[in-house]
């Protein structure tokens, strides 16, 4: 093979079924509009929803990926491979149709073929429901993930900083046991306080569920894992890794599917769009994993972290006041190609001296 041809070969066979359901899923919101509007304008208009929303579940998920990544790179390989097929079920069927779905039904109080009739016949309504559940969500959300952050910061064996200045003091701050803890209960009661009437009551209860969810699944996975590691060593990265991987995708997926909303009321469209973007973030994880790309960039996980946790405290914020979700994909964006530049810089110096 032509050494030319050698990085378009690598990145399809990264991205293949990647490129095959954007092409299914192009058809298939291209059919949904036509079912819909029975017109080529309106069929149009569809598809071109769905690739505006696949883009916005890619910009949104640059951070996603390399902290999955960072995660994955200690997984075995068959739990690597299973994170990739049956994590991307879950990830689109379970997030992007049944969470939707399931919010519905618990706001609405009504059945679940009622909420799939109201998302069918009446996407206004099914959207109002939704946009209304937001504000529990952006509390559970956004504590989930800025445990998630500041975790990677308040560790003690943490010895590459980017930051220095603020990253040093952070790790030896971790000597103070459950700092990070008590940093996101201060943050969660101050935004409570702002809540308007019972909302305060609602967010609180909300960002509590996400500290206890976040602590349960590090427990449960470290258990899981440590008792298949003491059968055997090589066991290590297995059910545990993938429970805590599968929870921390469905955290991020929380704002893009509420967001989706913003362009489109149709749960259909919305699945459709997220799901192709939530696969071109599958394929990334591998692909950065696999060509070690972590390591050789020593402060692009940095700059992931820093995107989470500024996306938490977004999400805090969207609570009082709304924030378009192009504002939070390019800013994540941003400080990974900040982190990526800086990294570039280190290894030219490093290859100088």
């Amino acid at each position: 093979m032509p050494p030319s041809t050698q990085p378009k070969s690598a990145l399809m066979q990264y991205f293949f079924w990647a490129i095959v359901v954007t092409v299914a899923g192009l058809a298939l919101g291209a059919g949904v509009g036509w079912i819909y509007t029975e017109s080529l304008p309106g069929m149009l208009s569809f598809l071109f929803i769905v690739a505006v929303l696949a883009v916005l579940e890619i910009s949104l998920s640059f951070d996603n990926a390399i902290v999955n990544a960072n995660k994955l790179k200690e997984m075995r390989p068959e739990w690597q491979h299973r994170f990739l097929t049956w994590g991307i079920v879950i990830a689109v069927f379970g997030m992007r149709i049944v969470f939707p779905l399931l919010i519905v039904v618990i706001a609405a109080k009504i059945g679940p073929i009622e909420a799939i009739r109201l998302a069918a016949t009446e996407p206004e309504q099914y959207s109002r429901i939704m946009q209304d559940a937001h504000l529990p969500i952006a509390a559970f959300g956004g504590t989930f993930l800025m445990m998630v952050a500041l975790n990677y910061f308040f560790d003690q064996d943490k010895d590459i900083h980017w930051l220095g200045w603020i990253e040093t003091r952070m790790a030896r701050s971790a000597a103070v046991k459950g700092i990070e803890v008590g940093i996101v209960l201060l943050l969660a009661l101050t935004f409570s306080h702002l809540q308007p009437g019972d909302q305060g009551r609602v967010f609180i209860e909300a960002a509590i569920l996400g500290l206890v969810t976040f602590l349960a699944v590090e427990v449960l996975g470290g258990l899981i894992d440590s008792r298949q590691a003491a059968t055997s060593a090589a066991a290590r990265g297995g059910l545990g890794a993938f429970l805590y991987l599968e929870v921390l995708d469905a955290s991020f997926s929380f704002d893009g599917v509420i967001g989706a909303f913003a362009l489109s009321q149709n749960m259909f469209v919305i699945a459709i769009g997220l799901g192709i973007g939530a696969m071109y973030v599958r394929s990334m994880t591998i692909m950065l994993v696999e060509k070690g790309t972590l390591a050789e960039y020593r402060f692009l996980e940095h700059g992931a972290f820093y995107a989470i946790l500024i996306l938490s405290v977004i999400m805090y914020l969207q609570s009082l006041v709304h924030i378009p979700e192009v504002i939070t994909g390019l800013g994540g964006a941003a400080l990974i190609g900040v982190s990526l530049w800086s990294s570039i810089r280190w290894n030219r110096r490093a290859a100088m001296a």
